[in-house]
C-alpha cells in the first residue's frame, strides 16, 4: 500500500477513536431537552455527504476511484497529507472544546451557552472548516477523482448550516453572542 494512504488510513482509524466519545454524546441528545431545533434540511444533508465523504476516502486509501500514483504528484500529495492531519485533529479539538454541547444537529439545549474557549476563541466554526479542508486535502493526498467534487458540494452546505447555528444563537444569546461575534470570524480569522 502507498506509505501516504497508509498514513491516511491510521489517521482514520485514529480520529474515529477519538470521536467514539462524540458519537456516544449524539445518542444522547435523542432524548435531551432543546428548547429549539429547526426542521431544515440541513440538519441530516451535510452529515449524509460528510459520511459518504469519509467511505469514499476510505475506498480512496485502496486507490479505488484515484488517478494513478505518479511522481509527479507526491510533493502536492505529502503537502496534503499535512493539511488533512492538521486539520483533522483541529476537529477533534473543536469537538472536544464543545464537551457536552456538541451536537450532530442544529440545536439549542434548555442549558445551553455559548463556548467561546479553544479553537472557538478564533473562529466560530472550526469544525466546519476543518470539515472543509479534511475532506479537500483528502481527496488531494489519495488523488480521488470521485471525492473531490463532492467536497466542493458540501462546502456551501456547510456554511449554510453554520449560518442556520448563527441564527438560533442570535435568537437565544443575542447580546451574549453579538458580543461574541465581534471577537471571532466566521470560519476564517477576523473575516465574518
Amino acid at each position: 500500500m502507498d506509505p501516504i494512504n497508509i498514513f491516511i488510513a491510521i489517521n482514520i482509524i485514529a480520529t474515529f477513536v477519538a470521536n467514539v466519545s462524540g458519537a456516544k454524546k449524539g445518542v444522547k441528545d435523542k432524548v435531551a431537552v432543546f428548547r429549539d431545533k429547526p426542521k431544515t434540511y440541513l440538519q441530516t444533508l451535510p452529515l449524509v455527504i460528510s459520511t459518504v465523504n469519509l467511505l469514499i476516502l476510505i475506498l480512496a486509501v485502496f486507490q479505488i476511484g484515484t488517478l494513478t500514483y505518479e511522481q509527479k504528484f507526491f510533493s502536492l500529495r505529502i503537502i496534503s497529507l499535512i493539511v488533512y492531519l492538521i486539520f483533522s485533529w483541529i476537529q477533534i479539538w473543536s469537538f472536544k472544546t464543545l464537551g457536552e454541547y456538541y451536537s450532530q444537529e442544529i440545536a439549542v439545549r434548555k442549558e445551553h451557552k455559548i463556548i467561546s474557549a479553544g479553537p472557538y476563541k478564533i473562529i466560530r466554526h472550526p469544525q466546519y472548516l476543518s470539515q472543509i479542508f479534511v475532506d479537500l486535502a483528502g481527496a488531494v493526498a489519495t488523488l480521488s477523482f470521485v471525492l473531490f467534487p463532492l467536497a466542493l458540494i458540501q462546502i456551501p452546505l456547510l456554511i449554510l448550516r453554520a449560518k442556520e447555528e448563527e441564527k438560533l444563537f442570535l435568537k437565544y444569546f443575542p447580546e451574549e453572542f453579538k458580543t461574541y461575534k465581534e471577537k471571532s470570524g466566521f470560519m476564517l480569522p477576523f473575516i465574518g
